[in-house]
């Protein structure tokens, strides 16, 4: 079982139009609304493909009541924790070509009651979970050291952690020993204070956040593919998509495809590359299941040219 922690949960509406016009009226030619955030849409990954999760979210509001609802819908295994503030509404407004706007509210603020909270659901939960993933911004409210804190308790109760943040969140994860992290291109680049420009750059930033004090760093890079870098050393590698339709979980696909296999290795960079290529190609924030995934268009390699330049 793969436990998803989701601290600033939404819910998701994409909208596709023909074109983004500022000052026009447009016309949504398909429309879907999706439970939304990090951690909820590797949970709803999993489960889209036979994997047990078990998400847990703060929730508060009628937004907070129709996620829980669109999550009980969906079959998700739920830790609900009531709060005061209401849940965030984010839209995403999706063109043909595969551009993607989003709009995502800040969110509510979470009290230190309210933290404390959910840090008890789950770490009661955490032993009998394979994984535990942290994913997403923190919402107003909880400390940094607070959230250090949390990972701090994880990894010393023996958790395997994950987590899939940005900025000192992300380097909180890092400094608490978490197993894996899941920086992309721009948040490896405000994490180590270089954007890279190769997959050189790439690996070099990874292998900082080791040092760090990182067990892997799993760097989702776009049309770039991913790179995975651990003791063993450096995976690289890529999975075009033929058509994207929305961008939107993406990572959170990849990252849910990699912790489906239950290692750290060139296998599960395939299943992850695999997954997050599934969901570009499905329109809003759906999830892939197994009929949408297509292994056999990527490509891992163990000796990736550092020169190699990102588009």
């Amino acid at each position: 079982m793969i436990l998803t922690v989701t601290l600033n949960p939404s819910v998701d509406r994409a909208l596709e139009v023909g074109a983004l016009t500022r000052g026009e009226v447009l016309r949504a030619g398909g429309s879907h609304i999706d439970p939304g955030g990090k951690g909820v849409n590797v949970s709803r990954a999993l489960l889209a493909n036979g994997v047990r999760s078990t998400a847990v979210v703060p929730a508060g509001g009628a937004e907070g009541e129709q996620l829980v609802d669109l999550l009980k819908a969906e079959g998700v295994d739920l830790l609900a924790v009531p709060i005061a503030g209401r849940t965030r509404s984010n839209i995403t407004l999706a063109e043909p070509d595969g551009t993607v706007t989003k709009i995502n509210e800040a969110g509510p603020v979470l009290s230190d009651d309210e933290f404390a909270e959910v840090s008890d659901a789950v770490l009661t939960a955490a032993p009998a979970a394979d994984w535990v993933v942290i994913c997403g911004s923190l919402p107003p409210g909880p400390s940094l050291a607070a959230f250090g804190d949390l990972c701090a308790r994880l990894v010393g109760s023996g958790a395997r952690l994950a987590v899939d943040s940005s900025g000192p969140a992300l380097l909180a994860g890092v400094a608490a020993g978490a197993a894996l992290v899941k920086p992309n291109r721009e948040e490896l680049a405000e994490a180590v204070g270089r954007m890279p420009a190769t997959l050189g750059d790439v690996v070099e930033g990874c292998r900082r956040l080791r040092a760090a004090g990182a067990g892997a760093v799993l760097a989702s890079l776009g049309a770039d593919g991913a790179v995975l870098v651990d003791g063993d050393g450096v995976l690289a590698g890529v999975s075009p998509v033929s058509v994207p339709r929305s961008t939107v979980g993406a990572g959170d696909a990849l990252l849910a495809g990699f912790l489906s296999t239950g290692a750290c290795d060139a296998a599960a960079l395939v299943e992850g590359l695999a997954w997050g290529a599934a969901a570009v190609s499905l329109p809003g924030s759906r999830m892939p299941g197994p009929t949408d995934l297509d292994r056999t268009s990527v490509r891992v390699t163990p000796h990736p040219d550092p020169a190699r330049r990102l588009t």
